[in-house]
């Protein structure tokens, strides 16, 4: 007995399969990253991974240096892989990066005073735009809430002709 007898298959159902099979190859070539080099050792792999996930990717600004995929970061991740096979503490590392590209390179800066600007501009500016909103509701709700002021004799004859002229249209 034949089964493939019993199955007819269309020329359009065989294009749709065609056409998904080529889809899926055409998604995986898209797909393929980077391969991650093997590390050497497991060990000072991960050392490098939790130290750069502190340190700020000069290119990116807004990316930690291990999820940065810039050739900067790269050689940075380079440099700092090779101190930790010379034996440099993290402590040692982070002055090196420090010393070189400025408090910039770490995520959470020191307090001190090229940097003050950095930790409190943010609280200043949010304070200068509290003010200014309660100073300009404090204003606008004294000329919602001011007495009217009163139409000399001449205006009100004037508003009186206007209304009269209006109701007659």
């Amino acid at each position: 007995m034949n089964y493939l007898n019993n199955y007819s298959v269309s020329s359009c159902q065989m294009s749709l399969v065609l056409a998904l099979v080529l889809l899926l190859f055409v998604h995986m070539g898209f797909a393929n990253e980077e391969a991650t080099p093997v590390a050497e050792d497991p060990v000072l792999e991960k050392r490098l991974v939790e130290l750069s996930e502190n340190l700020r990717c000069l290119v990116c600004q807004n990316e930690s240096l291990a999820g940065s995929r810039a050739d900067f970061a790269n050689d940075l991740r380079r440099e700092i892989r090779e101190q930790m096979k010379a034996n440099k503490s993290d402590e040692e590392i982070i002055d090196f990066l420090v010393a070189r590209y400025g408090d910039f390179v770490l995520y959470n800066p020191p307090f001190k005073a090229t940097t003050v600007l950095l930790w409190l501009g943010p609280v200043l500016l949010f304070s200068g735009a509290i003010l200014a909103l309660v100073l300009y509701l404090r204003r606008r709700r004294s000329l919602v809430f001011e007495e009217p002021q009163q139409l000399s004799e001449s205006q009100q004859l004037q508003a009186e002709t206007l209304i009269r002229k209006i109701e007659k249209e």
